[in-house]
């Protein structure tokens, strides 16, 4: 990745951020410029350093080197700036379950220092626009998961913070919820709010963010649209399969030679990236034909972020490489 600087709209910006838990750097140069007013879509697998990168970003832990801001603000010397402009919506709903939906969310205006007249008013206002309303003094124990993590991120969003951290939010939702999650972060984005994602699932970057950065390591090893970072592994992946091992063997020869590239084996079915797209296919079926390697299935398809990250790490992106 190209060296970073803070420009006059950065929302967050870290250059060289490093911390290490004993013989582990979590961190290890991570550099991240995100403008305002955008969803920013951190990418990789668990240990990866994402959780870390945030929990940083909002003054939970200090880094051991490097630099990191929020709107200008220095995340270690001017924590408590930084704390008034941020919220944080993670993992796991952070919300009491034994008060109700209503009672969490006006505790966090008195946490965030609201003015009294100010909170419940904005409580009520969250709970409608999260369909919580029917909920709203039910207590939490009794809501379902979806419902607890529109909670958690209502409560994030009680100050009114221009800048938004979400740590895998979706992650052990089913479908409907999620889908429901994504909306809500969209309109956020379209009222102003910076957002930064942090996610496994490659389809949820795919859907919200506008850049991508990659992490892996500790360290960001890619940066761009998730349009850019699928053109440059190439277009178009071409799969087929063969009836045995032998027309496996002869297959990967042919189309290594004929595609200039080493074809991913697994078993009997063999996978190929084509830097020129569907052009390509007619002269890979040929260079299959003289090696007398015929395929059971054929599949040809356009390259996706699961693609982008194993050519760039050598692993899939829900792999733990803690």
């Amino acid at each position: 990745m190209s060296s970073v600087g803070p420009v006059s709209d950065s929302a967050i910006y870290a250059k060289g951020l490093q911390k290490r838990f004993g013989n582990v750097r979590a961190l290890d140069g991570l550099d991240l410029d995100v403008p305002e007013g955008t969803i920013f879509g951190l990418l990789g697998p668990n240990g990866a350093g994402k959780t870390t990168a945030v929990r940083v970003f909002t003054t939970i832990l200090r880094p051991d080197g490097g630099e990191a801001r929020v709107l200008g603000h220095d995340v270690c010397k001017e924590e408590d700036v930084v704390r008034t402009l941020i919220g944080l919506a993670g993992q796991y709903a952070a919300v009491d379950e034994n008060l109700t939906g209503r009672e969490n969310l006006r505790m966090v205006g008195r946490l965030t220092h609201l003015d009294k007249a100010v909170i419940n008013p904005r409580a009520d206002e969250l709970l409608e626009r999260f369909d919580l309303t029917d909920a709203a003094t039910r207590p939490v124990k009794t809501y379902s998961g979806g419902m607890r993590r529109r909670l958690d991120l209502a409560a994030a969003l009680v100050h009114r913070p221009p800048v938004l951290f979400l740590d895998e939010p979706t992650t052990g939702l089913d479908v409907g919820s999620r889908n429901e999650l994504w909306a809500v972060i969209r309109e956020l984005q379209a009222d102003g709010t910076t957002v930064l994602l942090t996610t496994q699932y490659l389809e949820e970057a795919d859907r919200l963010a506008s850049t991508i950065a990659v992490v892996d390591h500790g360290t960001v090893i890619a940066t761009g649209s998730p349009a850019d970072l699928k053109a440059d592994i190439g277009s178009t992946v071409l799969t087929v399969s063969f009836a045995s091992q032998a027309a496996t063997k002869r297959a990967v020869r042919a189309l290594a030679k004929a595609a200039d590239t080493v074809p991913k084996v697994d078993d009997t079915t063999v996978e190929l990236t084509l830097r020129q797209g569907a052009k390509q296919v007619i002269e890979l079926l040929r260079a299959l034909d003289v090696a007398k390697a015929t395929p059971t299935t054929f599949n040809l398809r356009e390259s996706s972020l699961d693609d982008v990250f194993l050519a760039l790490t050598g692993h899939k992106a829900e792999e733990d490489v803690a």
